[in-house]
């Protein structure tokens, strides 16, 4: 049969303080009546004693039956009230248990605040400043100092790239004019050429003009 608390939570809770110490719960906290558990185990044997007459009456003694039954709705209705004050007991020590986690966790947390503070206490914020400020200046000369070892000696990077490259321009050029020096020209005639006959020339324009019409005709 379900009721709003279990039969072995009820037993839990009727049990007194020793129970509650021994599932982790803390004394203090308002626990039910002994006799709260007696309570609960009659109810429920005579809920059971009064089902089994109803069944046992059945439809031999009608009258019989239904008065079984009509006790043992009492006694379910007597047995969920208590179901009721233990819960609401069980609710009001877990509340309790609560406040009283909350009041440690408070009070740890104080500590921890004292405890920061007085290791702070001997802390300036403008000499860790200072002293940030030095250690990024220091890295910043390691870092130079790295830097110029890593780098291969410059031996010869004195000279201009620029006036080397014009001076190699200057001297290819005197090669190249040295040689043509040697190169020897013909000479050019004192006589002028022989200039063409005046047939040959006509003759030459009539081609040109057959050549002409018959890539046309064509």
């Amino acid at each position: 049969m379900d009721h709003p608390v279990t039969q072995q939570k009820r037993r839990a809770l009727a049990m007194g303080p020793a129970a509650s110490q021994q599932h982790g719960g803390r004394p203090g906290g308002e626990e039910p009546p002994r006799s709260a558990h007696k309570k609960q185990e009659y109810l429920e044997m005579r809920i059971e004693r009064e089902l089994a007459a109803a069944r046992q009456h059945g439809t031999k003694n009608k009258r019989a039956a239904l008065q079984a039954l009509k006790r043992k709705k009492r006694y379910e209705k007597q047995l969920s009230q208590i179901d009721g004050t233990l819960s609401t007991i069980e609710f009001q020590r877990e509340a309790l248990e609560n406040s009283h986690t909350n009041t440690e966790v408070l009070k740890n947390m104080g500590y921890a605040a004292q405890a920061m503070k007085k290791v702070h206490e001997n802390m300036d914020l403008n000499k860790i400043d200072d002293l940030m400020q030095d250690i990024t200046e220091q890295q910043d000369v390691a870092q130079e100092i790295s830097d110029a070892i890593s780098n291969r000696a410059a031996f010869g990077d004195e000279f201009d790239e620029d006036e080397l490259m014009a001076e190699l321009e200057e001297l290819e050029q005197e090669e190249l004019n040295k040689g043509m020096k040697d190169v020897r020209l013909p000479s050019v005639p004192s006589t002028s050429l022989p200039s063409r006959p005046a047939s040959t020339r006509k003759r030459a324009e009539d081609e040109d003009e057959m050549k002409q019409l018959a890539a046309w005709a064509s």
